[in-house]
């Protein structure tokens, strides 16, 4: 499988949904757009630790599996490429020596369901790994969890990132295993007080509104920050993957468009594949009630049908 992931864009909010967010439904029809659209991946969130037994061996509920099959399934019948990750492990994140051994146990179960899978398909170890889970107990249970996938399936393309979330300032802390079949991945939100403007779970959010994005400066700093990603990944020999990168809707749609377009091709100049952060919900790509990308994020991400592959 080529590790160049290309173009893409998350699924979030539906195998990953919990509280009182908004939900996408995992709708056949989604994959058709994404993948008419000129889309390469699909980067599917999932919030396994949801739907598994909390006492060994933390068996994950076959029904839930299932619905992870039917997107897996849907994603590789179109020819996409799609990322599976355990996305919302809060509580491995808080106490990970209590619940390390639960993550890894998912990991077996998720690396052998999958091992006879297209290679089109890629493990995201952890989504943003913070708090207790410090860079370098990060590194060793990385290493941990990437064994038992290797235990299962030996060349399955492997994802992983740094601590503080994922943070391109925390990516000389990632101690990357000598393997083969690995990228490095970075989620990219700055800065954070514009794209994270208005968004109800961040507090003091409401301050931001009204902020906009685009002058010089602000493309320098975008430019600054990804060039040093690129640079950690060249010394590193590793291909780099912009997991999650996008603007919360409050923010206003031209910055929104300017940004994203200025990210996307930024990230695209630099030799990085991405994945736009969302399809259809609150930083959604795609508007859900009228069926329809909206039009300047459709653009600020795909061109106008010109393609890197």
């Amino acid at each position: 499988m080529k590790r160049w992931l290309g173009r893409g864009i998350n699924f979030g909010n539906a195998l990953d949904a919990w509280g009182d967010g908004p939900e996408l439904p995992l709708d056949e029809r989604y994959f058709d757009e994404v993948a008419e659209a000129g889309f390469d991946t699909v980067r599917l969130p999932v919030r396994w630790s949801a739907h598994a037994e909390a006492a060994p061996p933390y068996s994950i509920d076959p029904a839930f599996f299932e619905r992870v099959d039917a997107g897996v399934d849907a994603a590789l019948r179109r020819g996409l490429n799609v990322v599976v990750n355990v996305h919302h492990y809060h509580e491995f994140c808080t106490e990970p020596e209590e619940h390390g051994p639960r993550f890894l146990a998912l990991w077996q179960q998720i690396a052998a369901r999958y091992a006879g899978h297209s290679g089109r398909l890629c493990f995201e170890l952890l989504n943003e790994p913070r708090g207790q889970l410090t860079a370098v107990r990060w590194n060793a249970i990385l290493a941990e969890a990437l064994a038992v996938v290797r235990a299962a399936d030996p060349e399955r393309t492997v994802i992983i990132g740094p601590a503080e979330m994922n943070s391109p300032d925390a990516l000389t802390a990632l101690a990357v295993p000598g393997d083969d079949h690995l990228i490095a991945t970075i989620h990219y939100y700055a800065p954070f007080e514009f794209t994270h403007q208005g968004a109800g779970w961040v507090e003091g959010a409401a301050r931001w509104l009204g902020r906009t994005w685009g002058d010089a400066a602000d493309e320098n700093a975008v430019r600054t920050d990804l060039a040093k990603v690129a640079a950690w990944g060249r010394e590193q020999r590793i291909p780099l993957f912009v997991g999650e990168f996008g603007a919360f809707s409050r923010a206003d749609m031209a910055s929104r468009a300017r940004w994203t377009t200025f990210v996307r091709t930024e990230a695209e100049r630099l030799g990085m594949s991405w994945a736009y952060w969302e399809f259809g919900t609150d930083f959604g790509a795609f508007d859900l009630e009228l069926g329809a990308w909206r039009e300047p994020l459709r653009r600020a991400l795909l061109g106008d049908g010109d393609s890197p592959r």
